[in-house]
Parts: C-alpha cells; sequence; structure tokens
C-alpha cells in the first residue's frame, strides 16, 4: 500500500485485556454495597458519576475508583463505613498492579508490519499506568513512538501522525473503540479500522460509520496485514466492501 506509511494503534482492548478488570471490580463494588443498593441501580449510579468526573479526573482506574467512592458516599446518603471505601482503595490499586495479558494475534501483527510502516502506540488513560502496561506487555520496542493523551479527537490524530508520520492521509488507527479510536481519525483524513472486542465500555459506543470510504472492520488483529495488502491493490474499495471477515 504505497500512500501508507504510518499504522497507529490503540492499547487497551487493542492490544491487551482491559476492560474485563473493570467488569470485574464493578462486581466487587456491587458486593461491598449490596446492602444499599440493588445492582442495576448502583451500577447505573457509578456510570453517571464516571460521565461527570471525565471532565476532572480522565480516562483511567484512578478516575473509576473515585468515581466507586463518589457513588458509595451517595447511595449510603453519606453513611459508608470506612471499610468500604478501604476495600474499594484496595480494590483500586489491584487493577493498578494487574498482570498484563496480551490479546492473541498482538505481537504477531505488530511484526509482521513493523519495518514497513512507522507504528505508534496511541492510548488514553493515566500516564502511569499505560506506561506500566506498555513495559509489561513486551511490545514496547515493536513502536517507533508512543503516544498517551488524555482524549482522542481529531485534532489528536491530525497533531500526532503529523509528527510522526506524513500526515494523517497517509496514516491508519486501528483499535476497538469506534468513538475513540475510528471516528476521530477517519476525521482527521485517516484510515479507521475497527476491531471489536468482546467487552467495550458503553461510554465508547457509537454506530458504525459504514459509509466512509476510509472506513474497514476486521473480526481479528491477524485480518489486518490482510486488510492492508486488500486496500493497496484497489480490491474492496467500494462502500458495499467494509467488513474484512
Amino acid at each position: 500500500m504505497a500512500s501508507l506509511t504510518a499504522i497507529g494503534f490503540d492499547a487497551d482492548d487493542t492490544l491487551w485485556q482491559n476492560e474485563q478488570f473493570f467488569r470485574l471490580t464493578e462486581e466487587r463494588f456491587a458486593e461491598l454495597l449490596k446492602d444499599y443498593a440493588e445492582r442495576d441501580h448502583l451500577t447505573a449510579r457509578l456510570l453517571d458519576a464516571e460521565k461527570r468526573n471525565l471532565a476532572h479526573y480522565g480516562f483511567g482506574i484512578k478516575g473509576f475508583t473515585l468515581s466507586m467512592i463518589e457513588t458509595a458516599v451517595e447511595v449510603t446518603d453519606g453513611k459508608v463505613p470506612a471499610t468500604v471505601i478501604a476495600d474499594i482503595l484496595e480494590t483500586g490499586r489491584a487493577m493498578l498492579t494487574h498482570p498484563v495479558e496480551t490479546l492473541p494475534e498482538a505481537r504477531a501483527t505488530l511484526e509482521r508490519l513493523a519495518g514497513d510502516y512507522r507504528l505508534i502506540l496511541i492510548t488514553k488513560g493515566d500516564l502511569f499506568d499505560q506506561e506500566r502496561k506498555l513495559a509489561a506487555s513486551g511490545l514496547g520496542d515493536l513502536f517507533d513512538a508512543v503516544e498517551i493523551v488524555s482524549d482522542k479527537n481529531p485534532a489528536t490524530y491530525e497533531a500526532i501522525f503529523a509528527r510522526h508520520a506524513d500526515g494523517a492521509g497517509k496514516s491508519m488507527m486501528v483499535g476497538n473503540s469506534l468513538k475513540s479510536d475510528v471516528v476521530p481519525a477517519i476525521r482527521a483524513g485517516a484510515w479507521g479500522v475497527y476491531v471489536p472486542h468482546e467487552l467495550t465500555w458503553v461510554l465508547e459506543h457509537v454506530p458504525e460509520p459504514e459509509e466512509e470510504p476510509r472506513f474497514r472492520r476486521i473480526e481479528t488483529l491477524g485480518q489486518l496485514a490482510g486488510l492492508i495488502k486488500e486496500i493497496g491493490t484497489g480490491f474492496a474499495t467500494s462502500p458495499s466492501a467494509h467488513s474484512a471477515r
């Protein structure tokens, strides 16, 4: 694919597991507060707190932990036991030290593409946590650049692909979030490749941009190299062929 020179990769739930640890922690949180609120009600209140706090704490485990504490205070009318707060803090610390589990085909895909394209890790969230996970994943040496950002929008991708590549027009972004990885990258002028994960945070859900000519969907990372080859040879260039299965 002569016109493509750089590929950006999301990290959480694209290269390694992430959301499953949030789900497990939510279950523990519901167990801790079961005497004060039903599980569904508690989950809804927690999501509301996360939405409110994104502007203050950003994305990541630390903000999630603070949102759990805030929710616990709210649903107990300020009567939450100190022992419950301590348990919530401990679950947050446990998430921050959990072993990194890379997803199938992540390393093989990166190794196959390295050298032919500039590979850029583009992830959002807490700086220390993302640096920890990248180091623990063993994938760091395969990237030409790493960008840990507070949010992902078209301006983010325009700046990153201008700084590390030949601009968004000759770049591709690959990830499991349509809202953060795919749609804004396409709006910046790049290709956007959606790799769905079985667990994706509800706030990252938006419709697939099926009519966008630079949108593609693959079911596993292992299909990425083949997709790039198809695009480069002019195969699957019509809007009706936006899924590589």
